[in-house]
């Protein structure tokens, strides 16, 4: 996942993830589907209206108008996203962070051409591979790309616990824990807790302690919890 810099207005560096060249994709398929869905009905529709050549393709090319001009009007009325993009939770934005203007959209839709249309999306992709920081052609030519909006979780997100300001730690020893060894003690011990596991509790006290060399008579139960608190106690400073 690549990151770009925005740089706010108050001098403020933000990280912002770029969509994945995978979710863009998707994205594109589930408009394909949604503009062919589209066409399909339209075919129908005049077919059974049995109408004359001339009166057929006049009603085609002005019903046809809203599925050539989807990717512009979605992506300017709908804060950059089309329906496939808001499925991927993805949307177009200016490299400094602020929502796109008409003519950002623009040069973006009218470059689908190159991007998309006459390559087959050959030269999206391969921009998208060499250029970097999530942009096509079009991307490029208007001063845009695309982002994602989906919130990255990382372990060190779950194994985060708000203490208390005056909070005093009593084990120094559990620093010898890795991030995803104190993970593991953590989902056991909230999963036997659950379900009144104590034994698992106790299985689990014993072998923290043999790790850490830690020799207290706390209560199992209480003795883990503790050594969480500290865990991240002493991982936050």
């Amino acid at each position: 996942m690549e990151q770009f810099q925005i740089e706010t207005a108050q001098n403020i560096s933000i990280s912002q993830n770029t969509a994945h060249l995978g979710e863009r994709m998707l994205a594109f398929l589930i408009d394909s589907f949604i503009l062919m869905a589209y066409y399909i009905v339209m075919i129908l529709i005049l077919v059974s209206l049995d109408m004359d050549l001339g009166d057929t393709w006049a009603i085609w090319m002005l019903f046809s108008l809203p599925a050539f001009l989807y990717y512009l009007l979605l992506e300017t009325f709908n804060n950059g996203k089309t329906f496939g993009k808001a499925a991927m939770k993805i949307r177009v934005v200016k490299l400094d962070g602020s929502n796109p203007n008409f003519g950002n959209y623009f040069v973006r839709w009218i470059m689908r051409i190159v991007d998309i249309s006459l390559s087959s999306g050959g030269v999206a992709v391969l921009t998208f591979l060499i250029r970097g920081q999530g942009q096509r052609v079009g991307d490029i030519a208007a001063g845009t790309t695309v982002i994602s909006e989906k919130k990255r979780i990382s372990l060190r997100d779950t194994l985060l616990q708000e203490l208390p300001a005056d909070y005093v730690p009593k084990f120094p020893q559990v620093t010898v824990f890795k991030d995803h060894e104190m993970q593991a003690i953590k989902n056991m011990y909230t999963d036997a807790k659950r379900s009144g596991d104590h034994k698992v509790i106790v299985n689990l006290s014993t072998k923290i302690k043999e790790v850490t060399q830690i020799s207290t008579d706390i209560m199992a139960i209480e003795f883990v919890a503790i050594v969480i608190k500290d865990y991240n106690f002493y991982t936050q400073q």
